[in-house]
């Protein structure tokens, strides 16, 4: 199953929702929410800097991240970014495989 790093920077209101009901049950909630379209939640931790949030997702597919990425930032709760992970495996595949390509000017 595909893996996605999600970081996501909380709004005001979700931090205030996450000081009210604690770390653990937002993780359990968002271990939820991945879990509602087929997938599992490996890591989650809070930081802070720029981001808030970093999780690491098992998901079917693209359309699944993308539905989990819409449904949190429609909610108002933060901007979250999605970035799909590649195995070491599947570099080793990216290596083999050649593409067709003219650079602009060349």
């Amino acid at each position: 199953m595909p893996k996605y790093l999600v970081r996501a920077s909380l709004s005001a209101d979700g931090l205030k929702g996450t000081m009210q009901e604690g770390g653990t049950r937002r993780r359990d909630a968002v271990s939820n929410l991945v879990r509602s379209v087929g997938g599992s939640l490996e890591s989650f931790y809070y930081a802070f800097g720029e981001d808030d949030i970093y999780a690491i997702f098992d998901l079917p597919d693209n359309v699944s991240a993308a539905a989990l990425s819409v449904t949190v930032a429609t909610a108002g709760a933060g901007r979250p970014v999605t970035v799909v992970l590649i195995t070491p495996e599947e570099m080793d595949q990216v290596a083999q495989r050649r593409a067709d390509y003219r650079a602009p000017g060349a």
